[in-house]
């Protein structure tokens, strides 16, 4: 990575923040945004130079291939302030990584790191005053990347635009949640794109989860395409299950997302001493757990909510309550892993970088 990029990237600062309008205390997660936004287009076989300039909308032809051919991607990331204000991100590099991960599976560009990276950290430390201290506090980041060729011929793009825009945000989800088991509708399917963060795959995700809404459940526990009997993730979380004093996740591959916070909380499991199997759980084995006592906990992880635990789960319309406990891995991980994010813990892992 270049030192000097930074003085690669076009700044155009506002002449007045808007952020003295913000009630930071009150926000509705992914509403409000920064004074700032970085963008970078891909033409002519190369990306151009990025500039950073004021939060806008901006032009695109109708017939951009993005409206019509779905070649779109992005990430979700966060940026933290400890008490000395200081901000950091959290393992950016595997971010990095899965971006590009799936723009090779949608015909995309590769991003460059200093682009992704550096870009980051420059809007950053320019919307530093965004960023509160505080445990629960956070900026989360939305690096994305769509395909701004015009042209209704079903090929990809020749034209892309990479941007980051940023949202000030606390908690993801507020309340109990209560899922439903997919017996019907599938996330995901082999040879598909389950794998990559497209914006497809979660636009497919609406409308289930609108039935699932209707009947009192917030979120979905999704199954595998061929048979419903494999469980894979949770809304638009990965998922673990308790079952014992284990616990369970289903490997990563085709159809499931490589999340950044999953591979976290498995490596601090494993760390203070419990015990994590990877492997395809079956709905049976969950629903007979149920049943006989022995499920203690169900969570969702991903970066919007870090851990969040699930009350209980809807399978062929009979509904199992989980047991409340003082032990709960789910809210026991997440203390530990938000602690090194907001620096009150040592990183031991070497995860997060200094902006």
């Amino acid at each position: 990575m270049s030192s000097n990029f930074t003085n690669e990237i076009d700044i155009v600062p506002v002449s007045k923040s808007k952020i003295d309008t913000v009630d930071f205390e009150n926000l509705t997660f992914g509403n409000v945004f920064t004074d700032h936004m970085l963008v970078c287009d891909f033409k002519d076989g190369k990306w151009q130079k990025p500039i950073i300039k004021a939060y806008e909308p901006f032009l695109i032809d109708p017939s951009a291939k993005v409206f019509h051919y779905g070649q779109a991607i992005f990430e979700g990331m966060k940026a933290y302030k400890d008490e000395t204000d200081s901000i950091w991100l959290f393992r950016p590099d595997e971010n990095f990584k899965r971006f590009n991960d799936s723009a090779k599976r949608l015909a995309m560009p590769e991003i460059t790191e200093d682009i992704f990276i550096e870009g980051l950290k420059e809007i950053l430390r320019l919307d530093k005053d965004w960023v509160k201290k505080g445990k629960g506090n956070t900026l989360y980041l939305r690096p994305f990347m769509i395909a701004i060729g015009s042209g209704v011929i079903a090929q990809p793009s020749t034209q892309y635009r990479f941007m980051i825009i940023m949202s000030p945000a606390r908690s993801y989800y507020s309340g109990e949640v209560k899922v439903i088991i997919a017996e019907h509708y599938s996330r995901a399917a082999n040879g598909g794109i389950g794998a990559a963060k497209a914006a497809g795959n979660y636009s497919a995700q609406f409308y289930p989860t609108k039935l699932a809404n209707e009947k009192g459940f917030q979120q979905i526990i999704w199954t595998d395409d061929a048979t419903h009997t494999k469980l894979e993730e949770a809304g638009t979380m990965n998922v673990f299950f308790r079952i014992g004093d284990t616990l369970f996740t289903a490997p990563t591959g085709e159809r499931i997302l490589d999340g950044v916070t999953r591979k976290s909380l498995i490596d601090l499991a494993r760390t203070i001493g419990i015990q994590v199997e990877v492997r395809s759980v079956l709905v049976s084995e969950l629903v007979e757990a149920a049943k006989n006592g022995t499920l203690k906990e169900i969570f969702g992880a991903g970066t919007a909510a870090v851990v969040n635990p699930i009350v209980g789960f809807s399978y062929q319309n009979e509904y199992y309550e989980l047991p409340k406990i003082e032990d709960s891995y789910a809210l026991r991980l997440k203390e530990k892993l938000t602690n090194i994010q907001y620096k009150i813990d040592e990183d031991t892992f070497g995860w997060t970088v200094k902006v």
